[in-house]
């Protein structure tokens, strides 16, 4: 063993706190570890970044470790010292690559092979009895359905893939099909195994939850402020942060962690149920919930919500809620997905956490629709954890019947990341002081721009009718750059706020024309911010139709019915030309949003804005509409089970070629397709008269309206 060595091995000796261990660190170093061939180095330390990986899952995930700090250091410096003597076996998923890599110049766009849909919501025990209702009459069983409760953590929604059993990458919900690539950062949580088990399947893909531990939360908070740097909101905010970190180290200088409970891709052979999948991930050493409960019925679900109510200040993160999941596998597939929720899952949200505070003042916000959406003005209070200021007051018709007053002692409450709101005024407390608040009074003309505001007939806003309103715009072009829509990276209000007031900007189309010099004169915007500006504008050019639809902000349409209308027109020209009564045609949208849009698309203004884009380089790609198939306009209920496909994947087949599929038949209905053991719907169909096929019929019929 050469000098240098030697000295590695007396520094790791003075790292070593237990005289005992000793003579197993010498061992494996002056041993086992002085290997000149190179094959036996590639076996120990295959076998050294197992056994580390083992004994990370039994310290970070099962809180419960088997070794001392020592003989694990022990092990992590041997591993060391072998990958610096053989630097090219070192892999990106070796234990010794937690620590973060070189910073990235931008996060790539991840596609999921499976989308990550998001969760329906519940608010009370009534609201989760009616989802099990539902379930179970659209199941057409009368018997319990069994669920998996399991606590929703209130953090960063994720995607873990692993490939031959090792750590391949790591990316962010996104818009549920598209997200951030952000491996090297995940890389750096310590409870993310970056080999599983042998017993895991060659491809796995995994849907979990990064978070920060409350105390972490509060540690960091405390250092920011020492060091003069803003405090992180919540929890939730400082785990999302730190995971869009483009320098990787700063992701790991703060001890983030993750709970898996789903999948994505994978190559597991069949799951039935739900709770043998968290079996199953325990096994592989995922992460998973030590809360989640199996529940027989409804009542056991309520009971254990009950139970979790009462323990959520005593868990070490936050959480919002429960998350109740029908428990077999087979059932889900039968219930399927609406719109981009599954049927088979609800999140039952916690009550709002209140507080009581004063108002001190009453002001207006502008949006993009011209609405003046009174505000409070409160003494700050903290309510879960964050303090408020101000909170909103929704509309002149809602303070009155709250009878909301200046001067007021006001209960507050938030619930997730929803703005924080007035519940109403403690008027016990009142002293004579206080004041009522009239907003066409305080406000007959706009605060911004001094025109007119009006009430129009069956509405409960008023509305700023200035054309030109900057308030207006900067809400505008805040909407048109945000997540749903073109998701212009970097663009924060601030820097909107500038160039509405700066008169650069007269709509979002300006900011396709403007130059880096531009960008640089902005305040706090370097040459190196410009730069990024520029390339998150150019990425946003190239744009999905439903995505460019939403960022128009037709009233009436966000982005679900704009995803609706993307599906039925395909192309913006079609949608454009459609008429109101073709509009009005289409499932979900109504007579009222109908003219909405075509009011839209008849004003000049925003035909020139759409036609501005498009010269600026925006693409709007088309999309594959359902219409002009066989089944354009019919309406089908599927009951009993199909030996050709899942119900989930016969409703696809009758949406792409453009029908629709309901929960229950009426007179309306156009088809009943009765699988094995129709249920009730098939008796309702005949007392209706409504055609009925078989799933042999229904085969013949779909390939003949290809």
């Amino acid at each position: 063993m050469d000098l240098a060595r030697l000295g590695r091995v007396a520094d790791a000796f003075r790292a070593i706190e237990r005289p005992n261990r000793l003579c197993y660190f010498w061992q494996h170093h002056a041993g086992e570890s002085n290997l000149k061939d190179e094959n036996k180095a590639a076996e120990r330390i295959e076998k050294l970044r197992e056994r580390i990986e083992y004994h990370n899952h039994r310290y970070y995930v099962l809180d419960a470790p088997e070794i001392s700090d020592a003989e694990y250091d022990g092990m992590m410096r041997e591993l060391e010292a072998l990958e610096r003597e053989h630097p090219d076996l070192v892999t990106p998923d070796s234990p010794t690559q937690r620590v973060g890599g070189a910073p990235l110049e931008k996060f790539e766009k991840a596609v999921h092979a499976i989308p990550m849909l998001s969760l329906q919501n519940a608010f009370d025990e009534q609201e989760l009895r009616e989802f099990d209702e539902r379930t179970r009459r659209f199941l057409e069983t009368a018997d319990p359905v069994e669920y998996v409760a399991e606590p929703k953590i209130d953090g960063l929604a994720v995607e873990i893939r692993y490939e031959n059993r090792r750590y391949a990458r790591a990316a962010t919900r996104g818009d549920g099909v598209t997200g951030e690539d952000v491996t090297a950062n995940v890389r750096t949580i310590a409870s993310v195994p970056m080999i599983l088990d042998p017993s895991a399947p060659d491809l796995l893909e995994l849907r979990g939850e990064v978070f920060l531990a409350k105390k972490h939360f509060v540690r960091i908070n405390r250092a920011r402020e020492e060091e003069g740097e803003p405090a992180f909101a919540n929890p939730r905010n400082a785990a999302a942060g730190s995971i869009r970190q483009l320098d990787p180290k700063v992701t790991a200088s703060r001890p983030l962690d993750v709970i898996c409970y789903a999948l994505g891709e994978h190559s597991l052979s069949k799951l039935e149920t739900q709770w043998q999948l968290l079996e199953s991930l325990r096994r592989f050493r995922i992460p998973v919930s030590p809360k989640a409960r199996l529940c027989r019925d409804v009542e056991e679900a309520l009971d254990y919500y009950r139970r979790i109510l009462e323990e959520r200040e005593g868990f070490p993160y936050e959480i919002d809620g429960l998350v109740i999941k029908v428990n077999r596998m087979d059932l889900r597939g039968a219930l399927g997905e609406i719109s981009k929720s599954p049927r088979w899952a609800v999140a039952v949200k916690f009550p709002a956490m209140q507080e009581t505070t004063v108002i001190e003042d009453i002001q207006v916000q502008v949006g993009r629709t011209g609405v003046l959406t009174p505000v409070a003005v409160l003494k700050p209070v903290r309510v879960g954890g964050v303090l408020v200021s101000r909170a909103t007051l929704h509309n002149q018709d809602e303070i009155d019947a709250k009878d909301i007053r200046i001067r007021d002692t006001v209960t507050v409450q938030r619930a997730g990341d929803v703005i924080p709101e007035v519940v109403g005024a403690v008027k016990q407390a009142r002293k004579g002081t206080e004041q009522r608040f009239t907003l066409p009074e305080r406000y007959p003309n706009c605060p911004v721009c001094g025109s007119k505001v009006v009430r129009l007939e069956g509405e409960v806003a008023y509305r700023c009718v200035g054309v030109d309103c900057p308030a207006k715009l900067k809400e505008s072009v805040k909407h048109f750059a945000s997540k749903g829509a073109a998701n212009i990276v970097g663009l924060g209000d601030k820097i909107v706020d500038q160039l509405v007031e700066k008169k650069i900007i007269k709509d979002p189309a300006d900011l396709y024309l403007l130059t880096q010099q531009q960008w640089e004169g902005l305040e706090r915007m370097g040459a190196k911010s410009a730069e990024n500006i520029m390339e998150a504008l150019e990425a946003s050019k190239d744009i999905g139709l439903s995505a460019f639809v939403f960022g128009l902000g037709i009233r009436h349409v966000g982005d679900h019915l704009a995803d609706v209308l993307a599906q039925r027109f395909g192309t913006l020209k079609a949608l454009m030309d459609a008429d109101v009564e073709s509009l009005a045609d289409v499932h979900e949208i109504g007579p009222k949003v109908a003219l909405s849009i075509r009011t839209y698309f008849d004003e000049k203004r925003n035909s020139r804005l759409i036609e501005k884009l498009r010269s600026a380089g925006m693409r709007v790609r088309e999309q594959a509409a359902r219409i002009g198939g066989g089944l354009e306009g019919k309406t089908f209920v599927l009951t009993g089970g199909l030996s050709s496909m899942e119900r989930s994947a016969a409703k696809r087949k009758i949406e792409d070629l453009g029908g629709r599929v309901s929960g229950s038949v009426s007179k309306k209905t156009d088809y009943v397709v009765a699988g094995e053991n129709p249920g009730s719907k098939l008796e309702k169909a005949r007392e209706l008269g409504v055609t009925v096929i078989d799933e042999k019929a229904f085969l013949k019929l779909l390939e003949e309206s290809r």
